[in-house]
């Protein structure tokens, strides 16, 4: 077996990183059935032809939601422009119902098509191999994990932007690095808008494709999937901030949940369609699907999607009173910095946010290295499991991406559980805690599904070690899909809280610092299995998965006294 294992790692690599990618997004349905009692028991206006105010929930005040939030009204006396009240329909907290879930259909629509895109072409590339005579396993593997590295590139800082008072005075005078594409396609949609950016980066996506289907080598295919994926990482980050947007905070565990059906099922989707095209119409298709998909989508979100950043709609409202009243000394009541800065310091400092975010904050940081861990884990997982069944178990290439199905049922199963529960849950404990809400509160239950990811591992890890029934090391994943969407869900939910109005640049640092972890760490599987087999090799994952174990319920219990102490900010 010695000779397979090792084979197991080196061919067929399927990298289905952006799954972890794409879980970032998914608890949004549960709250937003809440949020719509909330909101009409909160935000409805008095007027005499009004009907009666619903009851509030017990310990929520009038004109606030759960963490008692409140919106910045217009106080033109004092140059101060927000919000027409409390329920101004054009506050996105305040969009129709049916609007909400609009905006949020077209942002998971693409979150699924990114994901799907970064494993759909992986059954197709022995075929594609063939055509450009690659006897490289390195090169064929690149072809499918390049995507992902687009959520993952850096950049090095001249020492002309460290003249900037941001970075040089958080910075040493060793080499500077930022990321770009979630890094900095987030803060561009929180300071230019959340619907042009994702316009811009969508048509990337979209257009990379046809340089995908015609590439002549597979030097070419590797740059053009990079770029593609590039374009593919601002869904993944901005839909953060959109849910942040339009949801309150009792109401984005649904929200959530709905927005990450598309990471969660888009790459176990991709292999069993991306398989039966690359077989029956050739590898080329793959990425024709792919552009009219995308492209549909992208022309879609464009005519009838809007913008629902809170900022960018307050400056622009502000921009208009300014003209039609002549008062050029208005400004927005989301602008507290009174010093005008440059586009430059705006952006740059947006684009350190997100790094800033992770390392000044322990709490968030070692929530970050669990989450990258697990997802990293689930990487090594995908990319043996095609091989695993085409050349333990015989299957043909077009029938290998069925293997996937065990663990999208167990992501939809998990997905089920966490959105039933997490808003219910976060509710209760807020009104045990004296009806003061803690970001903690997410982490509930995320001990209990921990558990799940250790047994995943030991089960999956020695039936494909001992070639035991083909259904069996398909059934061993179902706990490991079960449990990562009981991990994945809470924490995202609670960097969207801990982030605010930060929530997509929150996002954005959590995402790239899971990219990182699901590009690398794959790459340590090939040695790791040669050397002890799938057996102890998966073992070993699974105690390390099993000494993690404690981390969500530290930070559950003792979290909140920590980040008092190391206060989140973000500006």
């Amino acid at each position: 077996m010695g000779t397979n294992r090792s084979s197991l790692l080196h061919k067929h690599y399927m990298p289905i990183q952006l799954l972890g990618f794409m879980l970032d997004r998914s608890e949004v349905h549960c709250r937003q059935a809440k949020e719509e009692t909330l909101e009409s028991a909160i935000d409805k206006p008095s007027s005499p032809g009004a009907s009666r105010e619903p009851s509030l929930p017990p310990g929520i005040e009038k004109g606030k939601n759960l963490v008692g939030e409140s919106y910045p009204q217009t106080v033109l006396d004092d140059a101060i422009v927000g919000w027409d009240g409390q329920h101004d329909p054009t506050n996105p907290r305040n969009f129709a119902s049916i609007k909400k879930w609009t905006l949020l259909s077209f942002i998971s629509a693409i979150t699924f098509l990114s994901p799907l895109a970064s494993s759909i072409n992986a059954p197709g590339i022995s075929i594609m191999d063939a055509e450009f005579h690659n006897t490289s396993t390195i090169l064929s593997s690149f072809a499918v994990s390049v995507f992902v590295l687009g959520f993952s590139v850096w950049l090095p800082i001249t020492d002309h932007f460290k003249s900037f008072h941001f970075i040089s005075n958080a910075c040493t005078d060793e080499p500077i690095v930022c990321q770009i594409g979630p890094l900095l396609l987030s803060p561009l949609s929180e300071i230019y808008g959340r619907q042009p950016i994702l316009n811009i980066a969508n048509s990337f996506l979209s257009v990379w494709q046809i340089g995908c289907a015609l590439a002549p080598n597979i030097n070419a295919l590797i740059a053009f999937r990079f770029f593609a994926g590039v374009g593919g990482s601002a869904c993944l980050t901005i839909g953060g901030g959109i849910i942040a947007d339009l949801f309150v905070v009792e109401q984005r565990g649904l929200a959530t949940a709905m927005f990450s059906i598309g990471p969660l099922f888009g790459p176990v989707i991709g292999p069993i369609i991306g398989g039966f095209i690359a077989q029956r119409a050739g590898w080329r298709w793959v990425y024709w699907v792919l552009l009219c998909a995308a492209g549909t989508v992208t022309i879609g979100n464009i005519i009838l999607n809007s913008e629902t950043n809170h900022t960018v709609l307050m400056q622009r409202k502000t921009a208009k009173l300014r003209k039609e009243l002549g008062r050029s000394d208005l400004r927005s009541a989301y602008d507290t910095d009174s010093k005008v800065r440059k586009p430059q310091d705006i952006l740059l400092q947006g684009i350190f946010r997100p790094l800033r975010i992770l390392f000044r904050s322990p709490i968030l940081l070692f929530l970050a290295i669990y989450f990258a861990f697990v997802f990293g884990c689930m990487y090594l997982l995908f990319t043996t499991l095609s091989t695993l069944y085409i050349e333990v178990y015989h299957w043909e290439v077009e029938l290998c991406g069925l293997a996937y199905i065990g663990l999208g049922m167990s992501f939809c199963l998990g997905l089920v559980v966490v959105a039933r529960t997490s808003d219910a849950t976060v509710i209760r404990l807020t009104k045990a805690n004296n009806n003061v809400y803690e970001p903690e509160m997410r982490l509930a239950s995320s001990v209990l599904f921990a558990l799940f990811i250790p047994i995943s591992f030991f089960w999956y890890g020695w039936t494909s070690d001992k070639h035991v029934h083909w259904i069996v090391p398909i059934i061993a994943l179902v706990p490991f899909g079960f449990g990562m969407m009981g991990i994945f869900l809470p924490v995202q939910t609670y960097f969207i809280d801990a982030g605010g109005r930060y929530a997509a640049s929150a996002i954005a640092g959590l995402t790239a610092f899971r990219c990182l972890f699901g590009a690398f760490l794959p790459l340590a599987g090939p040695s790791m299995y040669s050397t002890l087999g799938l057996g102890w090799g998966n073992s070993l994952l699974g105690f390390v998965a099993l000494g993690l174990v404690p981390v969500p319920a530290l930070i559950f219990k003792y979290g909140s006294t920590v980040r008092k102490r190391h206060p989140i900010n973000l500006d």
